[in-house]
């Protein structure tokens, strides 16, 4: 039984230490970063070894958002702008970002990739942290809502799973999560009108990301380790797909990785993250997360049989409808 983690690896091949590990631990899935990537055949190799090594086809996950958020680039891989920037210039955002993800799909499933995390969700305002703001796809429900929809849409017409971020909303935290802890003081009511409404219409979706964000209208706590925060994103908002965590690496969460990983699934979070790669956290991680099952489990079966072959498409008519549409 696979285990409730998802984990990274040191660089752009397997080694014999890690095979054995991922063997005997079984991580649900893997998480790639620029480091595990070279050539197209190298990375090709990469993927089928870590399936090869728990034995089945696990989902191999990526950021691939384009912008500053972008794993694989040139010389092999297409350079993605800016998403804010791109749809900004598009005649039909819509279209333009549906024609976008679909082709970073493609890419990504070229190369055994097949879960990409997108769309970023969160909406654009004047408190957004830099780190974020540039990736993001608008600034009011309305328009974050459908382009996050097309991503989602184009991501799985590419055979690729997509992951909406940051549930239940990051775009009010001042703070990197990577380094500190955001706090948001925003009333209840209107995070649900704006930042929650988002994602309340993405709750179809197979798989979220939580976010490393003090809700203080909620709880004191992350949202990634707060019960209250997990319930609203479960019954207020709706969504019962496969809930992962935020890297749990990141600097906004406080304790051992062996306590934020218990804080995460007491809270109601179905699988831990973990995304550097280094050994011995890989080791509290695996010893810590227990098997899926229960409801995870059925979350989780729930996402993979989403996966599908991609759609047939005509790539090079579809880069030059999405040149002609954001010239």
């Amino acid at each position: 039984m696979a285990g409730a983690f998802i984990a990274g690896c040191e660089g752009p091949d397997l080694t014999p230490r890690e095979t054995a590990f991922f063997r005997e631990a079984d991580p649900w899935g893997f998480i790639l970063f620029a480091r595990n990537v070279e050539t197209p055949d190298r990375l090709r190799a990469l993927t089928a070894a870590l399936r090869e090594a728990v034995g089945r086809n696990a989902p191999v996950l990526i950021d691939q958002e384009g912008g500053r958020v972008q794993r694989l680039g040139p010389p092999f891989w297409t350079r993605w702008p800016r998403p804010l920037t791109q749809m900004s210039r598009a005649a039909d955002p819509v279209r333009a970002m549906f024609l976008r993800a679909t082709l970073i799909a493609r890419e990504l499933r070229d190369v055994g990739i097949d879960v990409n995390c997108t769309p970023t969700a969160d909406i654009a305002g004047e408190d957004t942290h830099p780190f974020l703001l540039s990736r993001l796809y608008g600034d009011d429900v309305e328009t974050v809502a459908a382009r996050a929809r097309a991503n989602a849409d184009g991501c799985l017409q590419g055979g690729v799973l997509p992951v909406m971020k940051h549930i239940p909303g990051h775009g009010r935290a001042p703070a990197d999560s990577h380094h500190r802890l955001p706090r948001v003081d925003t009333p209840l009511e209107v995070l649900r009108r704006t930042d929650f409404e988002v994602f309340r219409r993405l709750a179809d979706l197979p798989m979220g990301m939580s976010a490393h964000v003090v809700y203080e209208a909620i709880d004191d706590a992350p949202g990634t380790v707060s019960a209250p925060v997990i319930a609203e994103i479960r019954d207020g908002i709706g969504f019962d797909g496969l809930l992962m965590t935020d890297d749990i690496g990141m600097g906004a969460l406080g304790g051992t990785v062996t306590e934020r990983c218990t804080a995460s699934l007491a809270a109601g979070c179905d699988v831990v993250l973990h995304c550097n790669g280094l050994w011995d956290e890989m080791q509290e991680v695996a010893a810590t997360c227990p098997a899926l099952g229960g409801v995870a489990l059925e979350r989780a079966d729930r996402a993979l049989a989403d996966r599908a072959l991609p759609v047939e498409l005509d790539i090079e008519a579809a880069h030059a409808e999405l040149g002609a549409l954001t010239a």
